[in-house]
């Protein structure tokens, strides 16, 4: 499994690099800075590119313009921009238009987060030295910027961003946008050492109760992203993406007759609000989340 994830996200490059010259920023609104930590971004392989539209658009009002044509990616277009009420958000790479060798387009199907840093290169140089892994060097990807892929400590992969005019501004996710993203690991201490040395955010700990609490890296003021030990020991460590939703079982009541699967039906969660785990029609997963405007973990405001 690890074999067929690493050859997914060596795909992801793969594909960003055949399409550089027609992918465009990761926002229409750039920053100029780069916010440690921050997932800024969110790109889809999937086998099944007219399912899965369906299925986000049918869900959360989601909108695919294709890119990439005419670029030796096949007959279609072999990437698209998704927007949620205007703003761009993630993109989607059809694995149909993409060489994988022969390997199971199916199982290779996934949601892959990128991760802000302000200058790639020196964070890919810290990896090995942390225990991880780069999986492909730093490359320079059209106006997205520069992204080097990589494996952590856990054995779960991301990628590190450099985005050529910054990041995103910060806003509150939207129903239907993406939320908040979470590793889930082996070994939750080891793997907060990990981002910390690699991307210099700061770790912090949202309390649960007297004995229990929710460990986030932070940066710039902000909460990031989540670690936290993975559910079942059967699951190798993932990094898990979180769209915010209104009503978690009126979208779960959906996903079969659209093709996709419920793997955890809603239930409370500790640090608030209620969760779902789901599949799309091509088996990439993500989480569901409800989450009251405007909240934040520990008082951090974005």
């Amino acid at each position: 499994m690890r074999r067929i994830l690493a050859c997914t996200a060596s795909l992801l490059l793969s594909a960003c690099a055949s399409l550089q010259l027609s992918l465009p920023a990761i926002t229409e609104s750039p920053t100029g800075e780069h916010h440690a930590g921050r997932i800024v971004w969110h790109d889809l392989l999937t086998d099944e590119p007219e399912a899965v539209r369906t299925f986000y658009t049918t869900l959360f009002g989601w909108e695919f313009e294709p890119v990439g044509l005419d670029i030796g990616l096949g007959d279609g277009p072999g990437y698209y921009l998704i927007r949620h009420q205007g703003r761009l958000i993630a993109g989607m790479a059809d694995l149909n238009q993409i060489d994988t060798g022969g390997r199971d387009k199916e199982r290779l199907s996934q949601w892959v987060a990128l991760m802000s840093v302000a200058d790639v290169d020196a964070a890919a140089a810290r990896v090995a030295a942390a225990a991880g892994r780069v999986l492909t060097p730093p490359t320079d990807v059209a106006d997205r910027g520069r992204l080097a892929l990589i494996e952590d400590n856990q054995g779960a992969f991301i990628a590190l961003l450099e985005a050529r005019d910054g990041d995103p501004p910060e806003t509150d996710a939207p129903i239907g946008g993406f939320l908040w993203d979470e590793l889930w690991a082996r070994d939750v201490e080891a793997a907060t050492q990990f981002y910390v040395s690699v991307t210099g955010v700061a770790s912090a700990d949202y309390p649960i109760d007297a004995q229990r609490s929710y460990r986030y890296l932070a940066s710039h003021g902000g909460p990031r992203a989540g670690i936290l030990p993975r559910p079942d020991d059967e699951l190798p460590p993932v990094w898990v993406s979180y769209l915010r939703v209104a009503d978690a079982e009126a979208i779960t009541a959906q996903v079969p007759a659209l093709g996709g699967r419920v793997l955890l039906a809603p239930q409370p969660r500790e640090v608030g609000g209620e969760v779902a785990v789901i599949t799309d029609p091509s088996g990439a997963g993500l989480a569901l989340q409800t989450w009251e405007e405007g909240r934040h973990l520990a008082g951090h405001a974005e």
